[in-house]
């Protein structure tokens, strides 16, 4: 699972890096991520690597990088 995780991480950098902000549905299509829980995971990476920014409301969150 941890090396998921990574590859995971890399393709939601991937996809905010191309695209910019982005909602979680947005963003788990453009990463070609096919559940929540690893678009979660691989969100979770990058803001343990402080590579994330985190803006709008809890039920709408938007992620961008840094």
């Amino acid at each position: 699972m941890f090396e998921n995780a990574g590859l995971l991480a890399g393709a939601v950098w991937t996809a905010l890096n191309e695209n910019g902000a982005q909602n979680a549905k947005d963003l788990k299509k453009a990463a070609k991520i096919k559940t929540d829980k690893e678009l979660y995971l691989a969100l979770g990476w990058l803001l343990r690597e402080d590579k994330l920014v985190i803006s709008g409301d809890e039920k709408d969150p938007a992620f961008a990088l840094k």
